[in-house]
């Protein structure tokens, strides 16, 4: 465990030096960040603008939802998706033999070879969201909210780590695979609105198939104090399970795979 620490260590220095040398840009991508996270608002402002609730959440309520959408949207951004792309590219050239010689696990290498570090700023955003939501609602989370809330948000980044990985697997069947990361992504922008705003299909779609409501809507309800123990259960039985599928569908996937030299 020691070893794989002391590996991402270097990958994300490596990451931080790199992006270092390029401080104008950093800068740059920092302030769309912050101005993209606050046109993300702007929805809630409009609806709400007309009503004082939505399928049950106030106006306070869904900025939760939205403060999670952004951090977890810096996650996919910043630690996942920088990564993850570039597997299609070596799939695709048959380079990925430089990885699969590496003494290390061929997912984890792949997982933690590049970050973006200055997707960052979206942590800090976040806490602005809910640092006003909180204001707008009246009362602060509860240590208990807290905590589970923490628990939420780590099976949150899982569930999105795996989903991503069943993702990018697709890439040693297929010869492309842009179109379905492009609509990963477009379906995630799903996530910054509350489950129960969906109805009929599109809430089975976003529950069950695609688990939106556990990445973002739990992890809010969670913080309110209103989070079943039952959808509780049900969001780490989804976790753990996506996680097992994804890592199986991973190694699968990587026996097909067949290089440049092959």
């Amino acid at each position: 465990m020691s070893r794989y620490v002391r590996l991402l260590y270097h990958q994300l220095r490596a990451s931080v030096l790199l992006s270092a040398q390029y401080r104008a840009d950093f800068l740059i991508d920092a302030a769309i960040e912050v101005l993209w996270a606050g046109l993300a608002v702007v929805p809630l402002l409009i609806v709400f603008g007309q009503r004082s609730d939505v399928a049950g959440w106030t106006f306070g309520e869904a900025l939760l939802v939205t403060g999670f959408f952004t951090l977890l949207q810096g996650v996919l951004e910043g630690a996942i998706n920088p990564s993850l792309t570039a597997v299609v590219e070596h799939v695709r050239k048959g380079t990925l033999d430089f990885v699969l010689l590496k003494p290390a696990d061929a997912q984890f290498l792949v997982s933690t070879a590049r970050f973006s570090p200055w997707r960052a700023i979206n942590v800090v955003t976040a806490a602005v969201i809910f640092s006003f939501a909180f204001r707008h609602i009246g009362a602060p989370p509860t240590a208990g909210g807290l905590l589970l809330a923490a628990a939420s948000l780590l099976a949150a980044v899982t569930i999105l780590y795996s989903l991503w990985i069943l993702t990018v697997s697709a890439s040693f069947y297929v010869v492309k695979v842009d179109n379905l990361t492009y609509l990963f992504s477009s379906i995630f922008d799903a996530a910054r609105w509350p489950a129960s705003v969906f109805r009929g299909g599109l809430r089975v779609l976003f529950t069950v198939v695609i688990p939106l409501a556990a990445m973002t809507t739990y992890p809010a309800e969670a913080l309110l104090g209103r989070l079943s123990w039952q959808n509780a259960a049900i969001a780490m039985g989804m976790t753990v399970g996506l996680a097992v599928v994804s890592r199986l569908v991973w190694v699968r996937s990587l026996s097909r795979y067949t290089s440049a030299g092959g």
